[in-house]
């Protein structure tokens, strides 16, 4: 059955909080699951109705109106400083939520966030969306099954070149907005999350390394970090290497995650979404995506036939199906929750104190 049609058959009233780049993905996804675009609410009035025009959302409006509609689920797709009032806000009027990421700028905000959701009944997810891509599925299948065997290494990394230039500027920059992280929150939760989605343990230790490369921006000073490498230790046993960058030339999305264990290995890239690297000292093997040939929960997430690419948003609709369908009460594999969200708060902040602490810190687990 296609993932699209695995969505509750009710489709649920939602409201979108943003209309930047993120709003338009989710409302993309939201429209393929058969939802109701019912409200939208940007910074401003004038946001508000270009954004309800250009999305297709019934009604656009701005501050406290937005949660007296009658909604099932809110998405938050604001800058990162908001992000913990509006879902709270959110959940308080009776709301299940989606929230980008980071869900907060601290762990123990995160955590206000998760638990107020658990008080009052209310679902809520954190779209780490890279996890709905079939082969990282099959790739942890793999791994559950034993196939790989003992954890031995890590090799991981996402790059991108969007801030390579110090007249390159963004609200992220500014930690007002954006937090106190900002390479590693924006882009490195999203490798950490699947590092340890994958391999199904934990990163326990880490020292981490940050740097500034251009100490101002936009004729501001900047307080946030542009590149991380992380040494990590998981709680198999096995040790890593992590590098973050938003300052790669060339590098658009490159997120790549090669783990090594004591039968064999695997790579997946992101960017070459339909292939598995899978590693043997008898010989390899390239798997591609196709349903006949994986493991029940990789061949869920194929809503194309092999031979037939599909990529991010294929993988963000998935998410935004299975957060809908869990919100209905149904079971899913995989679906990234608040307490994902709080995990990757509290990994940035021991990223942070050992950058500035210099070395290692034992990282608070859930």
């Amino acid at each position: 059955m296609d993932i699209v049609a695995q969505a509750s058959a009710s489709p649920p009233r939602i409201g979108m909080v943003g209309g930047g780049f993120m709003a338009r993905t989710h409302t993309r996804a939201a429209r393929t699951v058969g939802a109701r675009l019912d409200v939208i609410a940007t910074s401003s009035a004038a946001g508000s109705r270009r954004a309800a025009m250009e999305l297709g959302y019934k009604a656009a409006v701005t501050g406290a109106d937005f949660f007296d509609h009658d909604l099932d689920v809110v998405h938050v797709c604001t800058p990162n400083s908001t992000h913990a009032e509006h879902s709270l806000r959110a959940l308080d009027a009776g709301f299940h939520i989606i929230c980008e990421k980071p869900l907060a700028v601290d762990a123990a905000t995160a955590r206000t966030i998760s638990d107020r959701a658990s008080a009052l009944g209310l679902g809520g997810t954190v779209p780490f969306v890279y996890r709905y891509h079939p082969m990282v599925r099959e790739a942890r299948a793999r791994i559950r099954r034993g196939d790989v065997g003992a954890l031995l290494t890590i090799d991981a990394s996402y790059l991108q070149d969007w801030m390579l230039n110090a007249e390159d500027d963004n609200w992220r920059v500014d930690s007002g907005s954006g937090g106190p992280s900002r390479a590693f929150a924006d882009i490195g939760s999203h490798l950490v999350d699947l590092l340890e989605f994958i391999t199904d343990e934990a990163i326990v230790s880490l020292v981490a390394t940050t740097r500034t490369v251009h100490p101002r921006r936009g004729g501001a000073a900047v307080t946030t970090e542009d590149t991380v490498a992380l040494t990590v230790e998981m709680s198999g046993g096995g040790i890593g290497s992590v590098l973050i960058s938003q300052l790669a030339p060339g590098r658009k999305n490159g997120l790549v995650i090669e783990v090594a264990g004591s039968k064999e290995s695997l790579r997946f890239a992101q960017e070459r979404p339909e292939e598995l690297w899978v590693g043997r000292r008898s010989g390899s093997q390239l798997l591609m995506r196709d349903p006949d040939i994986l493991s029940p929960d990789a061949a869920r997430l194929c809503t194309v036939p092999a031979g037939h690419p599909q990529g991010y948003q294929d993988a963000f609709n998935a998410f935004v199906a299975d957060s809908y369908a869990v919100f209905a009460g149904e079971e899913r594999e995989g679906v990234p929750t608040l307490a994902d969200g709080v995990r990757a708060a509290l990994v940035t902040e021991a990223v942070l104190e050992s950058a500035t602490e210099r070395g290692w810190v034992e990282v608070e687990q859930r």
